[in-house]
């Protein structure tokens, strides 16, 4: 019944953003779906990672059958499209074959397993096609917020950021200063996030083909949940980020073209009104967020996993700041944020005891007041900075505290072995 009132409510939550779309007279999430089982989809890279999440469930054979297939579709679409001479840089030349692959298992599910096998197979279906849902609900909420939010609050972030230093800026320069190759690096970490949040997902779930369930908790979980709630802070605090209120890309709707080499002047902040096209995507920073999930699951992992999720969070960190993306006190917004869901999810899962409880609660007055300083105490913040900044990183570092502390004692602690009681030594004289 649970997975069942899950697949009803993010379907109608689907329908509801494809009619949102719809009335700005653009596709929606539905839509783009649907076309990328035959147009070249807008990242390959991404189904196949979705695919792999499919394949969990099945067997070693399996995979490499659909593997196969896979890549059978996507040699024959990218033959004919040549020989129709299609625009072959429009999107991505492969992955259709692994959309494809993910209906497929759905069609054998439904039509060849039963019982547990035929759900369990679902629920790997489930988790794929979540993944692309994911990225393609999110788009269609970029649209909304650009279409919605016809002004932008850029002007308080930036005063509040004086607190921290204006990171963006100085992280801007830095990354102009290591010239195309850092920035290509960074640029590939920062759009294939997903793709990582998967290698992840694909350690915890390594056991799920063997032991025919899932896992009661697993990164998956946690990235659709950010992705879900996240949206809906960027309706309440409409931000478009540094690059575009204070750098060229903002065209004729920036304050000034002054990022990254000079600060924005001191002043009275106030709502500015920017493009109907800018997506208000930044408060708080959901690649922080999810970055900062790839960070905490992969910390029971085995060493290089570990490795590659601090990695993945510094570089996204890097990238958000140094492309303009983000200000600082989005950054610290958005771990506050993971973390607050985080400790939800595993709450939920301990039954909502008092240590959880408050931990959420924590988290969720942290999250709150964060917003509340930016909007209402951005003057103050800019004009006292070693006094509001280090209060900014202690209030996150109290959740990360907290949240590092409790978790801790949740943990199911290993059972002692008994020692065996020493025997007299045959022959003894008592």
């Amino acid at each position: 019944m649970l997975w069942a009132t899950a697949g009803v409510v993010t379907l109608a939550f689907l329908v509801v953003l494809e009619i949102a779309a719809r009335h700005y007279g653009l596709p929606g999430p539905v839509t783009y779906q649907v076309r990328e089982l035959t147009f070249p989809p807008k990242s390959g890279f991404l189904l196949y990672a979705s695919m792999a999440l499919t394949m969990v469930v099945l067997t070693w054979r399996e995979r490499f059958i659909a593997i196969g297939v896979a890549l059978g579709i996507d040699i024959v679409f990218l033959l004919a499209r040549w020989a129709a001479g299609a625009d072959l840089t429009d999107g991505h030349p492969f992955g259709n074959g692994a959309l494809w692959v993910i209906v497929g298992c759905a069609v054998i599910a439904v039509t060849r397993r039963t019982g547990r096998e035929r759900l369990l197979l679902l629920k790997g279906v489930g988790l794929g096609l979540l993944l692309v849902a994911g990225r393609k609900t999110g788009d269609t909420w970029l649209l909304i917020t650009s279409k919605t939010r016809a002004t932008v609050l850029d002007p308080y972030v930036a005063t509040a950021d004086r607190a921290l230093g204006d990171p963006s800026w100085v992280v801007g320069r830095i990354v102009r200063a290591t010239g195309t190759v850092g920035a290509h690096a960074l640029d590939y970490v920062y759009a294939q996030l997903a793709v990582a949040a998967v290698v992840v997902a694909m350690y915890q779930l390594r056991h799920v083909a063997t032991e025919r369930r899932f896992p009661r908790h697993h990164l998956v979980r946690t990235f659709l949940v950010i992705g879900l709630l996240g949206p809906a802070v960027y309706m309440v605090f409409p931000v478009v980020g540094p690059v575009f209120a204070y750098g060229a890309d903002g065209g004729h709707w920036a304050v000034a073209d002054l990022w990254p080499d000079t600060a924005p002047p001191l002043g009275t902040p106030h709502p500015i009104p920017f493009d109907g096209i800018t997506p208000r995507n930044c408060m708080p920073s959901l690649h922080t967020a999810w970055a900062t999930a790839i960070f905490i699951h992969s910390r029971k992992g085995p060493r290089l996993l570990r490795y590659a999720g601090t990695f993945w969070l510094i570089a996204t960190l890097t990238a958000t700041l140094g492309f303009g993306y983000h200000y600082g006190a989005d950054l610290v917004a958005g771990a506050v944020f993971t973390l607050t869901i985080e400790a939800a999810l595993r709450a939920y899962d301990r039954g909502w005891d008092r240590s959880g409880l408050q931990l959420v609660a924590h988290g969720t007055a942290v999250f709150a007041a964060l917003l509340l300083a930016y909007r209402f105490l951005p003057v103050r913040m800019a004009a006292h900075p070693w006094l509001f900044g280090p209060l900014l990183l202690l209030a996150m570092l109290s959740v990360v505290h907290r949240f590092v502390r409790t978790t801790g004692l949740w943990e199911p602690k290993p059972t002692p072995i008994p020692q065996p009681e020493p025997q007299p030594e045959l022959g003894a004289v008592p």
